[in-house]
Formats: C-alpha cells, sequence, structure tokens
C-alpha cells in the first residue's frame, strides 16, 4: 500500500532533504509550519515558490523551480492545488536523480500523475502531512 506506516517512517525516520513546492513565509500557512517542523526534525529544506525566489523563508534560500535546485532531492513535497500536480510530476520526472519521494499533501490528488510517477520509480505519498506523520509515528 502507498501510505504504509513502514514506507512513511522509512522516508521520515532520518534526515533527508525535501523540495518543499509551494512554501511560504506567512507563518500562518500550513506550509509554512509544516516546514518548521521538518526544520526541527533536521531535515533539509529547499522552498519552491516560483514568486518568492531569491528570499528566505526560516533560513532557507527560495528557489523558483525543482529545476533551480543544486542538491539531489530525497522527497517532493507538494503544497499545491491538485490541478499543478501533473506539470509539478514532468517538472520531477526530468530531475536526475529522481528523487525517491512523491509527497502530496492532505487533499491534493492526481491520480494520472501519481501513477507516471510510480512507473518511474518513484514512491508516492497522498493525502497525509509529514508534520503530523512524524507525531502520529512518533519519530
Amino acid at each position: 500500500m502507498v501510505n504504509d506506516d513502514a514506507i512513511v517512517r522509512a522516508l521520515l525516520g532520518r534526515p533527508r532533504s525535501i523540495a518543499l513546492v509551494g512554501a511560504s513565509d506567512d507563518p500562518v500557512r500550513p506550509s509554512h509550519q509544516v516546514m518548521q517542523r521538518l526544520l526541527a526534525h533536521g531535515h533539509r529544506l529547499y522552498p519552491v515558490n516560483p514568486s518568492g525566489a531569491g528570499r528566505m523563508i526560516l533560513g532557507c534560500e527560495v528557489v523558483a523551480s525543482l529545476a533551480d535546485i543544486q542538491q539531489p532531492i530525497d522527497i517532493v513535497d507538494v503544497f499545491r492545488r491538485s490541478d499543478a500536480v501533473a506539470a509539478l510530476v514532468n517538472e520531477m520526472l526530468m530531475l536526475s536523480p529522481l528523487p525517491e519521494a512523491l509527497w502530496l499533501q492532505l487533499g491534493v490528488r492526481d491520480p494520472v500523475a501519481e501513477q507516471r510517477a510510480r512507473q518511474a520509480g518513484v514512491t508516492v505519498i497522498v493525502d497525509r502531512c509529514p508534520a503530523i506523520e512524524i507525531t502520529r509515528l512518533a519519530l
């Protein structure tokens, strides 16, 4: 199963590099709060937001796209609307090496794009929040 706890535990149980797509510098936005939690848990975060490129969020420089990240990415965590997922998966599949996982936040779904990512060998986690999972699984 895609959202198997063992898979989620393996993805979040040790520090990872995470591209947080749809990052916000607004502290009341869920993406900002999740970014804080992931940073506190020891992950390296790369905020992705075209309108904020070049600025800093929580000490991390914002980039415009996944292609602008100069390091391999383990997880792409998506805080975008479902209708943006297909284009994002296209962009993600151009990365080398491919990220290990695509993480779609609560309510974000695109079954066709999810399947394309799986077929490329990317683990897909859907309708979950890593900050919630860290607490739930006591990581």
